[in-house]
């Protein structure tokens, strides 16, 4: 049931933009719009062993009326099209319009206060780096940074990525996205 739930909603915030302004966009210094994840993104575990670093984002462009903002990486591929949630973070206060390298790691002490990361797909409330199974088409691997309408999405960190995309989803008021992919 999770698993169906989980797509209906990936499928929503990937494709669904007819309610949203678009004057927000994304970049990274460590990953490149339309190319390739590199080993210091992949996952380390399940047979994967790259550095499971988060890239450094960065965003402009938000409405004047953002409270707050999200940022997910998703993998509308895997999983035989049901996706994997490798990143969620909410609550990213409306003054930062960016995510160093490694703010995805475990401890959390890289990201900005206030801000929460929701359990991924791999169990932890944490960055989960690129881990296709070897010999699959590569995947896409997308980034997205949502403005938000409210200042907070009242979540712990154990809630799972299909509940936080719920809320993002029906707050946001633009939202931009950076695709990459990864094969093995």
């Amino acid at each position: 049931m999770q698993l169906v739930s989980t797509a209906v909603v990936a499928c929503l915030l990937v494709s669904s933009v007819s309610a949203v302004a678009h004057g927000l966009t994304l970049d990274s210094s460590s990953v490149e719009a339309d190319g390739w994840l590199s080993a210091k993104q992949e996952y380390s575990g399940h047979g994967c062993v790259g550095g499971n670093i988060s890239p450094a984002l960065s965003w402009s462009g938000a409405p004047a009326d953002t409270k707050s903002f999200a940022v997910t990486l998703f993998d509308p591929d895997a999983r035989a099209g049901q996706g994997w949630w490798h990143w969620v973070v909410i609550n990213i206060p409306p003054t930062v319009h960016a995510l160093r390298e490694d703010a995805g790691n475990r401890s959390g002490t890289h990201l900005p206060a206030g801000a929460v990361q929701i359990r991924t797909s791999f169990g932890d409330s944490a960055y989960g780096g690129a881990c296709p199974p070897v010999g699959d088409k590569p995947h896409r691997y997308v980034f997205t940074v949502y403005a938000m309408k409210v200042a907070r999405i009242d979540l712990a960190s154990s809630a799972s990525a299909a509940s936080a995309s719920r809320f993002i989803n029906a707050n946001a008021l633009d939202r931009a996205t950076l695709v990459a992919r990864y094969g093995r």
